[in-house]
């Protein structure tokens, strides 16, 4: 059941929980498509050079004040951690690693933020339900990693997993920086901030000369629009309007259903899976459901936006189209 706000239209809560599910899990085989004929770099650099664009422009629109330049400091090192980084690792290794098997890994991410809250910042000593999820979480992944020539490339699965630890490493970093109040703006700055090193390294690795845009298919056009629109920009939306009219529990169901979403949709399109793969992939999706809800329990007297700060996707904090002013 959806616990929720007597206000809230339950149509609108079935789809914005449908486009986290969805949209998220589809972002994976989008990285996939648009690898195809795009140069790798310059499929970051044009994703989150105007994502940031668009979400920059919103929050002016909308009266947020000049970013000062300790902020836009602050940007530009959570834009190389969260983004240059992070996404760096992620479409390299999925040059090797299938959509659908690269989202389970990255389903890791809440056993980093566990680990990483604990050993950095002085959080509680992981235990219980946590201790579980962190023991058959890192199991999964060996078993996912298999020997011999059955398991998946070691080095793609090393830079999907890097691309996990990035995320949290700067999920966490963000809580001390000094960032805007508007989070469409903090997160657009972030964004085109990491859209500019990526144009960068994609100059330096001469990729405009490697890029023919009479060459690029449609798949690839339709997948880079997905990530930009459907993953940045409408998926984020809806997932911080979820936060303020439902319980945090039910919207962090989404770590562990997009990883059954990514192998469900690659699955369809003709990705293989072997069986050690589809057990694996069932360990770190369980290991993911002990985290988020022990998590999430023990943050259920604080507001959504603070659970939210716990939630690694939630730095991509976005459009406010569907909040409402205070009255």
């Amino acid at each position: 059941m959806l616990a929720s706000r007597p206000n809230a239209p339950r149509w609108r809560l079935i789809l914005s929980f449908a486009a986290i599910y969805f949209l998220w899990g589809g972002s994976f085989l989008a990285i996939h498509y648009s690898l195809e004929t795009i140069p790798t770099f310059m499929i970051s650099f044009v994703r989150f050079a105007c994502a940031g664009i668009i979400l920059m422009t919103v929050a002016w629109r909308s009266g947020a004040p000049r970013p000062t330049w300790a902020q836009w400091r602050s940007a530009a090192v959570l834009g190389f951690i969260m983004f240059f980084g992070a996404n760096g690792t992620l479409v390299a290794g999925q040059r090797t690693v299938a959509s659908g098997l690269a989202a389970t890994l990255y389903a890791t991410l809440p056993l980093w933020m566990a680990l990483f809250g604990w050993l950095w910042q002085g959080e509680e000593r992981p235990r219980g339900r946590v201790l579980v999820g962190l023991v058959l979480g890192f199991a999964g992944v060996v078993l996912m990693f298999g020997g011999g020539d059955t398991g998946i490339d070691p080095a793609g699965g090393l830079l999907v997993i890097a691309s996990a630890i990035f995320w949290a490493a700067g999920s966490l970093l963000s809580r001390r920086v000094d960032k805007p109040q508007s989070s469409a703006q903090a997160s657009g700055m972030n964004l085109l901030c990491s859209g500019l090193m990526f144009l960068v390294v994609s100059l330096f690795m001469g990729e405009p000369a490697q890029l023919h845009i009479s060459m690029i298919s449609l798949k690839s056009w339709l997948a880079l629009a997905y990530l930009i629109v459907g993953s940045s920009v409408v998926a984020f939306s809806c997932y911080m309007w979820l936060l303020s009219v439902t319980t945090a529990s039910s919207v962090a169901t989404y770590a562990y259903v997009n990883p059954v979403v990514a192998l469900f949709i690659g699955w369809l399109v003709g990705e293989v899976l072997v069986m050690r793969e589809i057990v694996a992939a069932l360990v770190i999706v369980l290991a993911v459901a002990l985290i988020t809800s022990a998590r999430s329990k023990s943050v259920a007297t604080e507001s959504p936006i603070a659970e939210a700060a716990l939630n690694p996707r939630s730095r991509w904090k976005v459009l406010r189209v569907f909040r409402r002013k205070p009255s």
